[in-house]
């Protein structure tokens, strides 16, 4: 198309057509805004109906480029079902994270305990490794993924502190500590977890672990189910503690997939150590290694034990394989305080969760409900006591009776030598008479 000049002011239509605008010549109101005529009109080209029409500036669109990532970071924010914390708030909660506080650490964080000013409640504060994570993006997602999940065996999520390179999270502070330490080294003037407080423990972990698989949306892999994780309260309800952080672990890209087993060897299932990853299926693997630990109180792993016994799995297996031994299985501070068939059942329940390939394994669901009628089940009758080598009674009769026999015949013999005796005097009186 060819060009035409222009030759009047504002009383042409602009030739952008196809945008459906009109672009009169701007008349200024203000003679100081006047600029001085161009000595030469600038000629106008028409642009072709079928050219891209023109785009104002970026600017002109929308917010700046800078302003996207705050904004997606405060909606995230407000997505968490939490509180967001400053970091000298928990700084001084924890008397800025002295080692007196420390009360547990994983691969990649430290826990410690605090009190809030504000509130005076006492918290757990995980404090993550600050390396782990690329930006706050990833960190909040799975924040607010985890701060929507809430069952009575879980260990609710207070809230979170991402300021800077910080990245922390505030738990429910659990005063009874972990299962492991109540099962596990336990001092002297320390009663023993007895039968039925086991059996209540294995059952609310694996309602946890349940509600964790087939209920909460998005379905979450623990990935690091272990005793120490499972935290008891006062009342010795067990929660689980922990949860989600193998994602969370993975979510800046920079710790390997390992990093949340890390210090669980005994626990990991065996398509983990073939592969490095980890399934539902693996998690109920962890279960049954735990339900081992219940049933005996031993640890997962023992080096101070012999060889064949280091491994709590491999030294129970032989007796999965014979009922008749599974009261070897059983903790020696249990006593014989347990119910025969509860033992059975538990053991069997164990043996299903560690088996070698995870597609025979059980589904969460049918072990809630096998531990929940076991649960139920009241402690009397208790179980028999194992099996010890009595004597036979019949030597102690025989005893009897010969001592009786000796008795007997001694008194017999001495009975016959006084009879003899008295034989012998009549004799001898009759041998004087006839003499005399």
């Amino acid at each position: 198309m060819s060009c035409f000049p222009c030759f009047g002011g504002g009383k042409k239509k602009n030739a952008h057509a196809d945008t459906g605008r009109f672009e009169a010549a701007a008349v200024p109101l203000d003679g100081s805004h006047m600029t001085p005529p161009q000595a030469v009109p600038a000629p106008v080209h028409v642009i072709p109906a079928a050219s891209a029409p023109m785009t104002p500036p970026r600017q002109m669109i929308g917010r700046p480029d800078h302003a996207h990532k705050p904004s997606e970071d405060a909606s995230m924010r407000l997505a968490i079902a939490g509180q967001a914390f400053a970091f000298r708030e928990l700084a001084a909660a924890t008397d800025h994270f002295t080692p007196y506080n420390l009360v547990g650490e994983g691969g990649f964080f430290r826990v410690y305990k605090g009190q809030l000013e504000k509130t005076g409640q006492t918290v757990a504060i995980k404090q993550l490794d600050r390396h782990g994570f690329q930006g706050n993006k990833e960190f909040l997602s799975e924040v607010s993924k985890l701060s929507r999940l809430h069952h009575e065996n879980l260990v609710d999520i207070i809230g979170y502190c991402a300021e800077g390179d910080q990245r922390l999270l505030v738990y429910e502070f659990m005063s009874a500590g972990t299962l492991e330490e109540h099962l596990l080294n336990l001092p002297l003037d320390k009663k023993p977890m007895d039968w039925c407080t086991r059996m209540k423990v294995a059952y609310g972990a694996a309602q946890g672990l349940e509600y964790l698989h087939e209920k909460a949306n998005p379905p979450v892999v623990y990935g690091d189910f272990k005793a120490s994780n499972i935290l008891l309260d006062a009342s010795l309800t067990p929660k689980l503690s922990d949860f989600g952080l193998a994602q969370l672990g993975q979510a800046g890209g920079n710790a390997p997939v390992s990093t949340p087993m890390m210090g669980s060897f005994g626990c990991c299932a065996p398509e983990y150590d073939r592969g490095g990853q980890v399934t539902m299926k693996s998690d109920v693997y962890s279960l049954g290694v735990v339900l081992v630990q219940l049933i005996s109180g031993r640890r997962a792993v023992d080096t101070s034990k012999p060889v064949a016994e280091q491994n709590v799995v491999t030294w129970a297996m032989p007796m999965f394989k014979d009922q008749k031994r599974y009261h070897e299985l059983v903790d020696p501070l249990i006593k014989s305080e347990y119910p025969a068939k509860a033992l059975n059942q538990v053991v069997a329940m164990a043996a299903m969760c560690l088996q070698e390939e995870d597609s025979v394994r059980p589904l969460m669901a049918d072990v809630v409900m096998t531990l929940g009628f076991l649960n139920a089940m009241p402690p009397d009758p208790p179980a028999a006591s194992i099996p010890v080598p009595v004597p036979s009674a019949s030597p102690a009769p025989k005893e009897d009776k010969t001592s009786d026999h000796s008795d007997s015949s001694s008194s017999s013999s001495s009975s016959d030598e006084e009879h003899n005796e008295e034989e012998g005097e009549e004799e001898e009186e009759e041998d004087t008479e006839e003499q005399q």
